[in-house]
């Protein structure tokens, strides 16, 4: 596998890599080991000059990140797409976007929410465009990008936006051009697609791409995923973006960055 013009600019997902050491630090050990942005997706536990301060003192900007998802020990998964959550979703946004604005990131992601028992999916997508709208229309005042990242049923099971070509389907039909894609190479090959083939259909609407191995969701070179035609398709449409490594580390974080060295050679 060869980077090319992506070997500086990879980001380091700090809610899978580096979790053996405390949030705090973790930015700083991605900058050292490489990487030249972080993203993660959920930072709301601690005050935003505080982790303004850790990006600070990393050197490294904050790609991405997410509005407040819910407690994934209940299975909670987002909010945008749920009927009976509208009111606390919207209330969500403008202190989510005055946080994120402090760490200096423009893009968030606003998670859709797992399918509730009895709902109808018509229901779910229309509640979900109407949300989505209003994300993207209180962001674009602040010039920040929404993004929708596709989640397969591997991953999570009945997330109501479940598969790439679905999230194409919401950006365009509510015609907001701050809503983009975040194309996830892991997800995309797990439901069948061809990864090269969809970065070229759909480019225009990528915003920021992430990245993991199959089986395992471990880092590239530990399963079957060809990465080589993903990153040659990147650079034919002109990507411009990080590339985020959201993996789970087959044998810790550092043991693991073994694959970058190799493909920035």
């Amino acid at each position: 596998m060869k980077l090319g013009v992506f070997e500086d600019r990879l980001s380091g997902h700090c809610g899978f890599l580096f979790t053996e050491l405390p949030l705090a630090e973790r930015f700083a050990a991605a900058a050292r080991a490489g990487f030249r942005a972080v993203e993660h997706p959920n930072l709301f536990a601690t005050p935003a000059n505080e982790v303004a301060g850790w990006l600070e003192r990393a050197g490294v900007p904050l790609v991405q990140t997410g509005f407040p998802a819910g407690d994934a020990a209940k299975g909670e998964k987002g909010f945008a797409a749920l009927p009976d959550r509208v009111a606390y979703y919207r209330s969500t946004i403008e202190p989510t976007l005055d946080y994120v604005a402090q760490l200096g990131c423009r893009m968030v992601h606003p998670m859709a929410g797992v399918r509730p028992a009895g709902v109808e999916r018509a229901r779910l997508w229309d509640t979900y465009l109407d949300n989505l709208a209003f994300a993207a229309d209180a962001a674009k005042v602040r010039g920040m990008t929404v993004i929708v990242e596709p989640i397969g049923p591997g991953s999570i099971a009945d997330y109501v936006i479940d598969d790439p070509l679905v999230a194409v389907d919401a950006i365009r039909a509510i015609g907001r051009d701050n809503v983009k894609l975040l194309f996830d190479a892991y997800h995309c090959v797990c439901l069948g697609h061809d990864p090269a083939a969809l970065i070229r259909a759909h480019a225009p609407l990528i915003a920021h791409v992430q990245i993991a191995d199959d089986p395992g969701r471990h880092e590239p070179g530990t399963g079957t995923i060809a990465f080589d035609p993903i990153f040659a398709a990147l650079e034919e449409v002109g990507y411009a973006g990080f590339v985020g490594c959201e993996y789970h580390p087959a044998a810790g974080t550092e043991a693991g960055l073994g694959w970058m060295r190799a493909a920035a050679a």
